[in-house]
């Protein structure tokens, strides 16, 4: 494998770490910016297909209000890096999450399972998330086992 090659690979690991944190900090101008503007995301297993949303504000829409007041805890591990083009990649992550509610709202969640993405690179932007799917394998939510 060339450097410029595994300079991409490491630039997406970056990219996916920067999803994690700064949804956990809650620094949501900076976190849509990991997402291109029309990405795609799929977390239907969490709850059905309203759960299938196209655009990143409309993603942002969605999630900053499930979370805002939340304590969150997100992993991704074993990163599985495809290069498929000049300018595009698909990835597989393993995901571990933990969110507490303090509020009283969900109460606890713990899940797992894979996230299976798409990249696209442009110049000026660099890398961003162009599609988002989660697929649980695992979710325990307010003391329930609801996946599987």
């Amino acid at each position: 494998m060339e450097t410029q090659e595994l300079a991409h690979i490491e630039a997406i690991k970056q990219l996916k770490a920067r999803y994690f944190r700064l949804m956990d900090q809650k620094r949501w101008d900076e976190w849509v910016e990991v997402f291109t503007p029309d990405v795609h995301i799929d977390t239907s297993d969490d709850g059905g297909p309203d759960f299938v949303l196209d655009g990143r504000d409309v993603f942002r829409a969605k999630l900053q209000p499930m979370i805002a007041t939340a304590v969150t805890t997100h992993h991704g591990h074993m990163p599985e890096i495809t290069l498929t083009g000049p300018t595009t990649a698909t990835g597989v992550w393993a995901m571990f999450d933990h969110v507490l509610w303090p509020d009283g709202g969900f109460g606890e969640l713990i899940g797992s399972g894979w996230y299976e993405e798409e990249y696209r690179y442009t110049d000026g932007v660099g890398w961003q998330i162009s599609t988002m799917v989660l697929r649980r394998n695992r979710v325990v939510l307010g003391g329930k086992q609801i996946i599987p």
